[in-house]
């Protein structure tokens, strides 16, 4: 970085502004209020073809307060923490909770919730990167991948790296603040013969910049993955089994998360409404969430009302165990909180893992689709049907690569219809899991 950044520093005044924030919400007469503010500084670079496209230092603040007067709410927000702004947006949240309508289910979640244990996570390792390492970098990525035969065409690769604090408070005497940082690499590379041009990606993001895949690494995946795509062709028609990458497998599991959320619950917004306890997925498959999983991507020792992060089992051999709730969505629904303001923190898979090629004899005959496109999911019926690329798959074997086609079903038939689980692990997101095999989609194809 070109400029330090003091994380510790950061920290300490976040946490001093947020407490003065809500010792004055309560002199204007403030019931309870809460604070969350943040500040995050990195560095992004993009080059293509050799050349520099864009080096981007930025530095970002954000302040947001919330006060409650008996069942009213008002929120207000700044991206300056200075004495002046935090006042103003306290005054401004107090102003507009007296117009807001009352709701009952409005306020702090209950103090006896609220977190107490703050383990280390292994969260915050800053990278003291000079704008031209980070340069040289994003270049000998972009370069490793351009060298290999068949690439015609770039892209470019880009390069970020950044750290910040967030910092939570509330009138409970909550003061919870957690530094963090995050670095990734990434490559798109062309590639083209007399069928067509194709283009495919890769890249790695961590927590620990020594984790980082290599930019070598990055770039020849890159292009071999735009490689294999050279020559695509449009599938037939029907009723087949379907394998989804991985980095799809975790979308799928996002739709579920999404399913089970507070928000869409309350609201009667999802196709799985009334559904706890039902067998939603095969017996053997299980999916929990570790919030506390030492340096991954997604770990806090506390939620976005401050309450303390657990395990949690959503699915549990099949079933549908637990919804995912913040203390609003909870109260909402005749609950208590699981935990989840703010989301799902590192979902983890349990199930027996099978390897590619397990996957593909189990298929037989479908295909495997590695890039989605499209909107196409409806969370209140569970409708789904995406524009999808990839792969035919004759005998359980590979035979050659596919576009312009779609895959269609319904979240749930794919959750019950689920075949199996591969070993080939992204551990890239917060959400790890292998491809999944699906037994029957319909494919629309040529």
């Amino acid at each position: 970085m070109t400029q330090a950044f003091d994380a510790a520093a950061q920290q300490d005044l976040l946490e001093s502004r947020a407490s003065a924030a809500v010792e004055l919400a309560r002199q204007l007469g403030a019931d309870s209020c809460e604070v969350g503010a943040s500040v995050d500084q990195g560095i992004g670079i993009s080059v293509r073809l050799g050349e520099v496209e864009s080096v981007e230092l930025s530095r970002d603040q954000g302040f947001a307060v919330t006060v409650y007067v008996g069942a009213r709410k008002g929120s207000a927000s700044s991206s300056d923490a200075g004495g002046a702004s935090i006042r103003a947006a306290v005054e401004k949240a107090m102003a507009i909770a007296t117009h807001t309508g009352e709701d009952p289910a409005a306020g702090l979640a209950d103090a006896r919730l609220m977190a107490t244990t703050f383990p280390d996570l292994d969260v915050h390792h800053p990278w003291p990167l000079s704008t031209e390492d980070a340069i040289e970098l994003a270049l000998a990525c972009e370069s490793a991948g351009r060298d290999v035969s068949g690439i015609s065409q770039s892209e470019g690769a880009s390069l970020s790296s950044g750290e910040g604090v967030r910092v939570y408070a509330n009138s409970h005497g909550f003061l919870g603040s957690q530094r963090g940082s995050r670095h990734s690499l990434s490559c798109m590379l062309i590639a083209e013969n007399e069928k067509g041009m194709q283009r495919d990606y890769d890249y790695s993001s961590v927590r620990d910049p020594r984790q980082l895949a290599s930019p070598q690494a990055i770039g020849r995946q890159a292009a071999e993955r735009t490689l294999r795509r050279l020559g695509a062709r449009r599938p037939a028609t029907g009723r087949m089994p379907v394998l989804f990458d991985p980095q799809l497998a975790s979308g799928l599991i996002g739709h579920l998360m999404g399913a089970i959320a507070g928000g869409a619950l309350y609201r009667e917004a999802s196709f799985l409404c009334g559904r706890l306890g039902d067998s939603l997925f095969p017996q053997w498959f299980s999916l929990q969430e570790r919030p506390l999983e030492r340096g991954a991507m997604a770990s806090s020792p506390f939620d976005n009302d401050g309450v303390q992060t657990r395990d949690n089992l959503f699915i549990d051999q099949g079933r549908l165990a637990s919804y995912m709730l913040s203390a609003y969505s909870a109260r909402r629904l005749g609950m208590e909180t699981t935990g989840n303001a703010g989301g799902a923190r590192n979902l983890r898979l349990k199930a027996p893992l099978q390897s590619r090629e397990e996957l593909l004899a189990k298929m037989d005959r479908g295909v495997v689709v590695t890039e989605l496109m499209g909107q196409g999911v409806n969370s209140v019926t569970g409708d789904y049907s995406r524009g999808a690329a990839g792969f035919w798959v004759e005998n359980g074997e590979i035979q050659y690569p596919i576009e312009e086609f779609t895959i269609a079903g319904s979240l749930q038939a794919m959750f019950e219809g689920l075949i199996g689980v591969g070993d080939d692990t992204d551990t890239r997101g917060s959400i790890h899991t292998g491809s999944w095999l699906v037994g029957e989609m319909t494919i629309g194809g040529g």
